[in-house]
């Protein structure tokens, strides 16, 4: 039997990258995928829906906390359960504190934190009936260990993890789990599109000396939604290689 067999998972920020990486490890392990982005994705929908499950694309912006609520509201009416949650939408806005503007602040904290708990305020009553589910938190090894010159970043990446640590401790008498996932230096678009150079420093300090993968990334993920991690709760993963000890 498949690991996520009959299970729905809503994936936000999920058309390409990470997200979409998980949804599609998700799928091939049997779950049922609703996932989010700004816009219809109806080429990775019919990507997922190939692996042979039901899969759904919403358009949402996950920083608003009313539209949020509605597409939780149309993934319940069109799947019937939400087994799983990956808050997955993210931004970048780096820039050296002294320069930092408060858009770049403010937007950066709307999208990778406050998404989240839009979701898991919409979510949690839908697991509460159903007497469990599991929450996956995307954070960032930078949200454990800072990092100069994305203080916006490292600070909701950090907020996305005490997140995930409270719910745990609120929901675990309900039998909801919540975890967090930190991945460090990552192959994908982002990155390679980086200097040579640049990369080769990064890859000098990891232990495995290479960047992860998004599969990486989707097969920690596919860990804790599944039952292979029923008493896992309230813990931060980091899948980096080694670099952060």
């Amino acid at each position: 039997m498949k690991l996520l067999e009959g299970k729905t998972a809503l994936i936000t920020g999920a058309a390409r990258g990470i997200g979409k990486a998980i949804a599609l490890k998700f799928a091939a392990e049997g779950a049922n995928i609703a996932f989010t982005d700004l816009a219809v994705n109806e080429e990775t929908e019919a990507e997922i829906a190939a692996l042979g499950v039901k899969a759904k694309s919403y358009a949402s912006n996950a920083a608003d906390f009313a539209e949020s609520e509605a597409v939780v509201q149309q993934v319940k009416a069109d799947f019937g359960s939400i087994d799983i949650l990956v808050n997955n939408a993210g931004i970048t806005k780096d820039g050296l504190m002294l320069r930092m503007t408060e858009q770049q602040w403010d937007a950066v904290i709307a999208v990778n934190l406050k998404s989240a708990f839009n979701f898991i305020h919409a979510c949690v009553p839908v697991m509460m009936r159903q007497r469990g589910g599991s929450i996956i938190n995307m954070a960032s090894v930078v949200g454990v260990h800072g990092n100069a010159g994305q203080a916006n970043y490292a600070a909701s990446k950090a907020g996305l993890i005490a997140l995930a640590k409270s719910i745990a401790q609120e929901m675990g008498p309900k039998g909801i789990r919540a975890n967090a996932i930190a991945p460090g230096f990552i192959d994908t678009a982002m990155t390679q599109a980086l200097p040579e150079d640049v990369r080769k420093e990064w890859c000098n300090k990891i232990p495995l000396r290479r960047g992860g993968t998004v599969e990486d990334i989707a097969n920690c993920a596919t860990f804790l939604a599944s039952d292979l991690s029923s008493y896992v709760s309230g813990q931060v993963i980091q899948v980096d290689g080694g670099m952060n000890m």
